[in-house]
């Protein structure tokens, strides 16, 4: 009874380090996307995250360009620190620090493609239930996937009312998790749980 409270504590610690993690690569992305920074949603992630990300912007620097390295920094630190503790924590000791720089790329790879991928998910939606919607998610959200959007359509253009071009989104999303992440994952010889697949 008490090994299974404890697995409970360790799986409910890994999920809310896994919803932040989330959100540190919301924020990599919207900064990535050129989303509007003066979305209220936008606003929001920026501030939940900040506290985190504030020290590695005064050691990296302002953002350059479209990537802020400092998020994705304060993301992998915050996810290969969290391995480590789960692990202390579960008794199963310190992994190599190969394993752990390894898991913690997969992990924001992760991280990333779900991002993608429910965004994906509500585009579609929206389009079917609310094409010109002009709440602030989701246009947070058409800023979001338009960058891997576009490069499809311009391969794949809309057939009429059919845009094809989700659906070869889809399976690029999921073959880079499948085989990308995956054996980011296996040669990290870390369990895919703690990784947040």
């Amino acid at each position: 009874m008490g090994s299974q409270l404890g697995n409970a504590g360790l799986l409910l610690v890994n999920t809310l380090i896994n919803i932040f993690l989330f959100m540190l690569m919301l924020r990599f992305l919207l900064q990535a996307s050129k989303a509007d920074y003066y979305n209220p949603l936008s606003q929001s992630v920026v501030k939940i995250t900040q506290p985190v990300v504030r020290p590695f912007q005064s050691v990296l620097g302002p953002v350059m360009g479209r990537f802020d390295l400092a998020t994705l920094a304060a993301g992998f630190l915050v996810k290969v620190i969290s391995i480590i503790i789960l692990l202390q924590l579960a008794g199963v000791g310190m992994p190599r620090l190969d394993g752990l720089a390894i898991a913690g790329v997969a992990a924001l790879a992760s991280a990333i493609l779900k991002i993608y991928f429910f965004a994906l998910i509500v585009m579609i939606i929206l389009s079917w239930v609310a094409p010109n919607a002009s709440h602030p998610g989701a246009l947070l959200v058409m800023q979001l996937v338009e960058p891997i959007m576009a490069p499809v359509r311009r391969v794949i253009p809309p057939l009429g009312m059919l845009d094809l071009s989700p659906i070869v989104v889809f399976i690029g999303i999921n073959l880079i998790d499948g085989i990308v992440v995956g054996s980011l994952v296996r040669a990290a010889g870390i369990s895919g749980m703690l990784v947040g697949l």
